[in-house]
């Protein structure tokens, strides 16, 4: 492993030990603006703690034009069942295994915590010629793109910036599809719990996750989606309401864990048993690892949804749409539209008596993907629609712009050239369905050329998330190379 790579490395290693979940950014913005004001560079925060580092140029390039050095500080928080890590205090373990660094049960937060990494220390590395930079680091990408949204118009003095987020090397992204998320809102009155029924445990885990831009393509489960059908069919049997319901963790991470449990009146367990050998034959050469535990479980609680109310909520579950609604006309293999069900949650009254007055709620949170405006709109109407017809409230996002690529793009075309003489191939130029900042930022700054790169990751928004080192040291050397040439 060669020096810059290293260091690298062990700056993001620092970062690690830094909070800094998506909403919970506030130790993460301090200490960027602490580091850069140790290594002599001038920092600003907004109201929203984004941050904006501004380096000087190297001595004789200052009347270049301004680069914008551009990463977000959240990340997604996933650990695997049983740990006891607590992502509020508790700094990221990052082990090196083999080629690969990743995390002790966690994910790693390489997305986008690398980008953070690389450009503070091409800033600051006496060995890099570079124009004059500024250093863009915004918050809550992962949960909203609340700090790209929130940037005020001029804050950003360059016109070029590269967005460090992508997560194949080798490729130059120059568009993505915009978004929105939707909540959903059902109330419910409890009832009690008849003493007679029987009670049941789902819990579907052990599933592969992703990130439902990236993935969302990818014959991967839903755990939402199979609980729903377990859900269902017990439903099909038996007089059955539900108790307790939650999946999902995040609006752009692709369901793996939910758990759910309910009443009957019947004994329902041959046939989710049977259900479930049929959705293992339908996804498990995709879904390895998966686990569905159908467990019958004493009946002590007190509280739950009325039978119509679980029927309304089964028939929102069911209903939902998960996957590619649509692929691309242009681009051959690019998903056009499609939804993630990502989320759902119970809550009951805080309330302890059974007479009272508040309801209870369970919470669904869904996000649409699409490059075709029109094609949101009609996803998230639908979803809506789903909703509406069962009674609960929605509320729609204003959502992310498209990123619209520009095929002329000066920048673009002097990156294929730099990669092509580096490593002698020529890189892979792509249009994504994840959702980039570059939309946002671009259409708060005008005539802004952009390019979107990075090192190679897998697994992002999940435990299982890795990022191959090598890489590091390539898109490092590409960067280089490409600010020297961007001083002529």
């Amino acid at each position: 492993m060669n020096n810059k790579i290293q260091a690298v490395l062990d700056l993001f290693a620092e970062l690690d030990k830094v909070p800094r979940q998506s909403k919970h950014e506030e130790k993460i913005s301090v200490w960027l603006v602490e580091w850069a004001e140790k290594h002599g560079l001038k920092a600003e925060r907004d109201e929203s703690m984004n941050v904006l580092i501004h380096a000087p140029a190297t001595p004789g390039y200052e009347d270049k034009p301004i680069v914008v050095l551009q990463g977000h500080m959240d990340m997604v928080c996933e650990k695997i069942a049983g740990s006891t890590h607590d992502f509020s205090k508790d700094p990221i373990k990052c082990i090196v295994d083999g080629e690969w660094l990743k995390a002790d049960g966690t994910t790693l937060g390489a997305d986008d915590g690398i980008a953070l990494a690389m450009a503070l220390l091409l800033a600051t590395d006496k060995d890099v010629v570079h124009p004059p930079l500024e250093l863009l680091f915004t918050i809550d990408e992962e949960t909203g793109l609340t700090g790209a949204n929130t940037l005020k118009p001029g804050w950003l003095k360059g016109k070029i910036l590269l967005n460090i987020d992508t997560e194949d090397e080798g490729v130059f992204t120059i568009g993505c599809a915009g978004g929105r998320d939707t909540k959903i809102e059902f109330e419910f009155t409890p009832v009690e719990v008849p003493a007679s029924d029987k009670a049941y445990e789902i819990k579907v885990w052990g599933l592969s996750g992703g990130h439902s831009g990236v993935d969302i393509n990818l014959p991967r489960g839903n755990s939402n989606i199979i609980a729903a059908r377990l859900l269902d069919e017990a439903a099909r049997n038996a007089d059955t309401k539900l108790i307790y319901v939650e999946g999902g963790s995040a609006h752009n991470a692709i369901p793996r864990e939910t758990k759910v449990v309910f009443s009957t009146d019947k004994d329902v367990a041959a046939v989710l048993g049977h259900l479930r050998e049929q959705i293992i034959t339908e996804i498990g050469y995709a879904e390895p690892n998966m686990k569905i535990d159908i467990t019958p479980v004493v009946n002590n609680y007190r509280e739950e949804l009325s039978l119509k109310d679980t029927k309304k909520i089964i028939g929102i579950m069911m209903a939902m749409p998960h996957g590619v609604a649509a692929m691309s006309k242009d681009i051959e293999g690019l998903p056009e539209t499609s939804n993630n069900f990502a989320t759902i949650k119970m809550t009951m009254p805080a309330s302890k008596s059974i007479l009272r007055s508040e309801n209870g709620k369970i919470s669904i949170l869904s996000s649409q993907r699409s490059s075709v405006a029109s094609k949101l709109e009609w996803i998230s109407r639908k979803i809506e629609a789903i909703a509406i017809s069962a009674g609960a409230k929605t509320a729609t996002s204003d959502g992310y712009p498209s990123w619209e690529p520009n095929m002329d793009s000066a920048l673009n075309k002097k990156c294929v050239e730099i990669y092509t003489k580096l490593f002698g191939k020529a890189p892979k130029v792509e249009i994504i369905h994840a959702g980039l900042e570059c939309g946002i930022i671009g259409s708060k700054n005008e005539g802004m050329d952009m390019v979107s790169f990075g090192p190679t990751i897998k697994n992002p928004h999940t435990p299982d998330e890795r990022l191959e080192i090598a890489t590091v040291g390539k898109v490092w050397d590409f960067t280089v190379e490409l600010l020297k040439e961007l001083c002529k």
